[in-house]
């Protein structure tokens, strides 16, 4: 168990672009509750710059199970590439170590099951997925609303994720390959704002898709599509792009008494969220001015979430982010996968050991679609 008192320990797997933009600010926010003391990268270089940046106490590893023996941390922070994910977190689990992982927390749903197995049974350690954008104020007054029936029952929802990568993003070798990443823009790009909206709506129950490969020669989608409907009864569009030049993530709830909106990129604040009243809510000021007031304006970030799993491990309980939540989230896109892959509609639930898109993404059907004509094909 973490010490309930001293600060806690944590170490950094890879010690790239997102370890040094989002991990490192998100322990300096919660430096009196937590220390780094070790970071491990496969490229020594890349690990000297990065504990350059961190600080000298950090002590450096190229390899993960001996940083882990000598170590013992309390907490990992995952930043590698998506296929080492469960491998990584199963180890740092049965080491005793709470994890944070980047998304995806792994490849498939039967990896993630491999990862719950690893946990702790009762007290920790636990394992949870980073999705950031589930907690800036604004996104926890939406769900307190929405919870509450403060905006009635939920109606019409658009989940949209469209932005742009060119042929020099796909040119690094793990992206866009099913074995590596997991999926295209779904799995690597929408599913922050694909978790956001179960985080605000609930349990989905069924859906339907498609998927294309219409710009980049990978393995992977690079647009897809789905309808989706919730077990309270609303309807949702999503939509996952990287052909999108004008780039933007957005979230829409129509609801029975008002529309709630957050239009953003990569994070949001109070101000990225609207409320629009219908009609017969307009004049009712004392009401629609509780809906733009949260009590504080926290930005979606790392810090934001890292707080919340600070506060479960010396709890001892679940932290967010982790167990049934971040299983339904894989759940809905491996549901997504299928659907759009066999031209079939998936109910939550269906997908089970011995089914296909159990154990992958793609449903052991990796070539799924026509890759897209190079100039040459097309003159």
């Amino acid at each position: 168990m973490p010490p309930t008192t001293a600060r806690f320990r944590a170490a950094v797997a890879g010690t790239g672009a997102i370890a040094r933009g989002s991990h490192l600010p998100a322990l300096a926010a919660h430096a009196e509750d937590v220390e780094l003391v070790a970071a491990v990268d496969v490229d020594p270089e890349r690990l000297d710059d990065f504990r350059k940046a961190a600080g000298e106490n950090v002590a450096g590893y190229t390899d993960l199970a001996q940083m882990l023996a000598e170590q013992r941390p309390d907490l990992l922070l995952i930043g590698t590439p998506p296929a080492f994910h469960r491998e990584q977190t199963v180890a740092a689990l049965r080491a005793g170590a709470w994890v944070l992982c980047e998304k995806p927390l792994c490849l498939s749903l039967a990896e993630h099951d491999a990862v719950a197995e690893a946990e702790g049974a009762a007290g920790g350690p636990y394992a949870a997925v980073v999705f950031q954008h589930r907690y800036g104020s604004g996104a926890v007054h939406a769900r307190e609303l929405l919870a509450s029936g403060e905006l009635g029952a939920p109606h019409v929802a658009h989940c949209q994720t469209t932005w742009y990568r060119d042929s020099a993003y796909y040119a690094v070798p793990w992206r866009g390959r099913w074995s590596t990443e997991g999926g295209g823009p779904a799995m690597g790009h929408g599913i922050h704002q694909m978790d956001l909206l179960l985080h605000l709506l609930g349990d989905w129950t069924e859906i339907r898709a498609m998927a294309g490969r219409l710009v980049h020669d990978i393995e992977s989608e690079d647009v897809s599509t789905a309808l989706v409907r919730f077990a309270n009864g609303a309807m949702a569009t999503v939509v996952n792009s990287v052909l999108s030049p004008d780039e933007v993530s957005r979230i829409r709830i129509d609801c029975a008494d008002a529309t709630v909106e957050l239009t953003h990129l990569y994070g949001h604040s109070n101000d990225d969220w609207v409320y629009t009243p219908a009609p017969h809510t307009a004049a009712d000021t004392a009401r629609t001015q509780v809906w733009q007031s949260p009590a504080t304006d926290l930005p979606s970030s790392h810090a934001a979430q890292l707080g919340g799993l600070l506060a479960a491990m010396r709890a001892g309980t679940r932290p967010p982010g982790g167990g049934h939540d971040a299983r339904r989230t894989l759940e809905f896109l491996a549901a997504l996968y299928k659907a759009a892959f066999t031209g079939l509609p998936v109910r939550a639930g269906e997908i089970v050991p011995g089914d296909p898109y159990y154990a992958a993404m793609h449903g052991n059907h990796p070539d799924w679609a026509p890759r897209p004509a190079t100039k040459e094909q097309s003159r």
